[in-house]
């Protein structure tokens, strides 16, 4: 009573910690430029000097391997459960399961912070406090984030394919177009010494019929820097999308006191 009366009810206490943290956080990060600064070109190309895009492009090749990591876990995980199930060890295995799919999203969340910018969980939303462990399993069985956590997981297979495919393919395309210019200039002046010939190392021949067109190169080069600016937009509105869809499959964010 002495306490409550002093310092004030606990979701009281906890929501002015999450003030103050939003206000020092603010306060300390760098100010983006204003957007109205600079023509419309200017906003379309600054995309190279945020590190978000970089990041979310980094994940989206990064988001193969980890959707195969976490669809094996799942898929493991969930068909050891059910074929224990008549076994004593079966349900011990089952909440251990559950417990460490938690825990990973804890990580996968940190991950999404770390490179999309945005706010994730800290630790479950349950409360262990003055809680049996009955209890607490309960709880943790009866969170609807614990079965759409399993989900994310599973889903992660197919995104993260689809993910890797448009970052491969933007990348490859865009950089072979923007290079172009080079490998046609490195063939006029013989720098491509790699076919041998009876003992002889020769010059590849590369004499395609466009390969003479100076316009046709310049407008190559464009188109791929081009695409590969459009690339970028598209990687971070894609790790903007998708950290705000894990962030609600996840552990909640009321969570994250």
């Amino acid at each position: 009573e002495l306490i409550a009366s002093t310092y004030g009810a606990p979701d009281e206490v906890a929501a002015a910690y999450r003030d103050t943290e939003a206000k020092v956080k603010a306060a300390l990060r760098t100010p983006p430029p204003a957007r109205s600064q600079g023509s419309a070109l200017q906003r379309f190309f600054s995309v190279f000097s945020d590190t978000r895009a970089y990041s979310s492009l980094f994940f989206m090749l990064l988001s193969l391997a980890t959707g195969i990591i976490y669809f094996t876990f799942a898929v493991t995980g969930l068909s050891l459960s059910a074929g224990l199930a008549i076994l004593i060890i079966g349900v011990p295995f089952f909440l251990a399961f559950i417990g460490i799919s938690r825990v990973i999203s804890l990580g996968e969340g940190r991950l999404l912070e770390a490179m999309t910018g945005e706010r994730m969980p800290r630790r479950p939303a349950y409360s262990s406090v003055g809680k049996p462990f009955t209890q607490r399993l309960l709880d943790m069985l009866r969170d609807s984030r614990t079965w759409t956590t399993i989900l994310y997981f599973v889903l992660m297979l197919p995104i993260g394919i689809i993910y890797f495919v448009i970052a491969t393919v933007g990348l490859a395309l865009s950089l072979s177009f923007t290079l172009l210019p080079v490998a046609v200039l490195g063939d006029r002046l013989n720098w491509w010494h790699v076919s041998v010939i009876d003992g002889v190392a020769r010059p590849i021949e590369f004499h395609p019929a466009w390969a003479g067109s100076v316009p046709l190169l310049i407008l190559m080069a464009a188109g791929g820097v081009l695409l590969l600016t459009i690339l970028m937009h598209v990687a971070r509105g894609i790790g903007r999308t998708h950290a705000r869809v894990a962030k609600s499959m996840l552990v909640p964010a009321a969570g994250a006191a």
